[in-house]
């Protein structure tokens, strides 16, 4: 399934634009890679996002207790993991 591209309009300042051009020049910039550096930026931006504000929601649990479910849920994956390559 091909991923269907959705147009932005967006905003940055001269000096943001210029240094970024100029980093990708520098890289070897082809057509869309500007696209292509942005969407990375944000999936970067919201991943780590997510992250620390699971950190946060998690801040007073007890450790013990989240390995305990860590580990429960690794054990999970891998024996499904382990089912589905029998299968095949």
């Amino acid at each position: 399934m091909q991923e269907q591209a959705v147009r932005w309009n967006i905003k940055v300042s001269r000096e943001t634009d210029l240094s970024l051009r100029t980093f990708l020049g520098a890289q070897g910039m082809k057509k869309g890679d500007l696209s292509k550096f942005i969407e990375e930026a944000v999936r970067w931006r919201v991943f780590h996002r997510t992250v620390q504000d699971i950190k946060a929601r998690n801040a007073k649990a007890n450790p013990e207790e989240l390995q305990r479910i860590i580990d429960e849920a690794v054990r999970e994956v891998r024996t499904k993991r382990r089912i589905k390559k029998k299968r095949l």
